[in-house]
């Protein structure tokens, strides 16, 4: 005998009721996240493995004066401004109040929208750091000139985003609020020569 089940006031047979997701369901989807996260940090994986890339990553760090255990403060501030808990962003440096962290100097606002939103990963070990960065350069479109060897446009794509670098050959770096950052940067001759000197490549 089959189980009867009560259904809108009336008498049904269990085997015809099944529970289905209605169609006006408009609730917010996130099953899609996770994959596109990873996605994101298999891509980054790989442009990590490009020679050119890695070339400009290590001339970055060589312009910045990162460490991949340094806080802002790091080489110069009295005090000890380096950190060794990987799990998470150090947090702020020396002042109390900038937070650029890191091989990269990255800011903790930065490192959760480009590591955490954008590939998932919640550390600061020296990996995550090397995506995080690879990350960013794709945010301002100087990836593909790097793969190319562009390393001029490349180079002022990448200021915008680290006053460490020139804007270009016999440039300074980007101006802060339409006035010299006052931030020492490396020349562009020298990102050049570092950059080869690295192992990068230019067309």
């Amino acid at each position: 005998m089959t189980d009867l089940v009560s259904v809108n006031g009336k008498k049904m047979s269990a085997r015809h009721t099944k529970t289905v997701t209605p169609v006006k369901d408009t609730s917010p989807k996130t099953a899609a996240l996770p994959s596109k996260q990873k996605k994101r940090r298999e891509e980054n994986e790989e442009y990590l493995k490009n020679k050119n890339v890695k070339a400009f990553l290590d001339t970055l760090a060589k312009a910045e004066g990162g460490d991949y255990h340094a806080k802002f403060g790091f080489g110069w501030a009295r005090g000890n401004w380096a950190f060794t808990d990987e799990s998470t962003h150090p947090g702020a440096g020396h002042g109390g109040t900038i937070t650029a962290s890191g091989r990269y100097q990255i800011t903790k606002p930065t490192w959760k929208l480009q590591c955490i939103e954008a590939m998932g990963l919640s550390d600061f070990t020296p990996h995550t750091q090397d995506l995080t960065a690879v990350e960013i350069l794709r945010i301002v479109h100087a990836i593909d000139p790097l793969v190319e060897g562009d390393i001029e446009t490349a180079t002022r794509k990448a200021a915008g985003r680290w006053e460490a670098l020139p804007l270009g050959p016999g440039q300074a770096n980007r101006p802060l609020n339409g006035h010299p950052s006052g931030q020492l940067y490396m020349p562009y001759d020298e990102v050049v020569i570092t950059y080869k000197k690295f192992g990068g490549t230019t067309k």
